[in-house]
């Protein structure tokens, strides 16, 4: 097994053939117009070739998905002005052709050695960076836990020998996950026997913000958690607040206000954007040891 990180940005395919270039995301969205810095650097190769990777913005010392989404809504003009304020960063992992030379059957540890090769033949740099690889698990590991905080969302193994297999999940993804606290605010499901629960965090003056949604609670936690709440009346800060049932989707999700009384304990990725998490997350347990002045304010 060969081990990278996981880095929180988008999967993007560098395709540049006869000088021209184009961009694609993993849903086949073109991007191109979206992140020109790039798109300039890639003609600038002179050589057709195609590369897969992830596309990072980064921004204080951590990557920032939120930047990555602003890119992708907003006008070109604006695109190129936010390039040169918030430069991108394309983080390559593998290189699939090059030079009509079709790489695709190749073992992922040749196809590796050749993207090194051209790496260092072109001595690219920014926007350009090859990510690291390792066979030690232990240096792994340490990148899991270590990178976590600069938003690397864990580590990507892969078979040595593998070939690349487009549109098939046969790469191991191992995410950085930890506990956290939060309020339980609403839940989808009976509140006497909840299916997921809606969790916030307090600002620090006073206001219940939403910062994630758990998966479907176990039916042990089911049983243990819903005679605990009291279902709330219109005072609720999140009464009129209106939620989809998955991201990108128009449909809304029913649920029902509780009473923000009860603490609980959750287990997250490290994928959170201005102090949500962007997964859903799992339950662990009911902290009645702790009221929710207790827990982290939102931030």
């Amino acid at each position: 097994m060969v081990f990278e990180p996981k880095y929180d940005g988008y999967r993007m395919l560098v395709f540049v053939h006869g000088g021209e270039v184009f961009l694609q995301s993993r849903n086949l969205r073109n991007l191109t117009r979206a992140f020109p810095e790039i798109a300039e650097a890639a003609a600038a190769l002179g050589e057709d070739v195609v590369l897969d990777g992830e596309i990072v913005i980064h921004t204080g010392g951590r990557l920032d998905f939120s930047a990555l989404q602003q890119r992708l809504t907003r006008h070109p003009a604006t695109a190129a002005h936010l390039s040169v304020e918030q430069p991108a960063t394309f983080i390559a992992f593998d290189m699939l052709e090059h030079q009509g030379t079709d790489m695709l059957t190749w073992p992922f540890v040749e196809r590796r050695a050749a993207m090194e090769s051209f790496f260092q033949g072109h001595a690219l740099l920014t926007p350009w960076q090859l990510t690291p690889v390792t066979t030690d698990r232990d240096l792994a590991e340490q990148w899991l836990t270590e990178w976590a905080g600069l938003g690397v969302e864990g580590v990507v193994a892969k078979g040595a020998q593998q070939p690349y297999l487009p549109g098939q999940r046969r790469w191991f993804k191992i995410r950085a996950r930890d506990t956290a606290e939060a309020i339980v605010g609403a839940v989808t499901g009976p509140v006497a026997s909840p299916n997921t629960l809606l969790l916030g965090r307090h600002t620090r003056d006073g206001q219940l913000r939403l910062v994630t949604r758990t998966t479907p609670l176990p039916l042990a936690l089911r049983n243990e958690i819903g005679p605990t709440l009291n279902q709330a009346g219109p005072g609720h800060p999140w009464w009129h607040m209106r939620l989809t049932v998955t991201w990108g989707s128009r449909e809304p999700l029913a649920f029902t206000c509780v009473e923000p009384d009860l603490v609980v304990e959750f287990l997250g990725d490290t994928a959170i954007d201005s102090g949500r998490w962007r997964h859903p997350v799992k339950t662990q347990r009911p902290r009645t040891d702790l009221g929710p002045a207790d827990i982290t304010s939102f931030d």
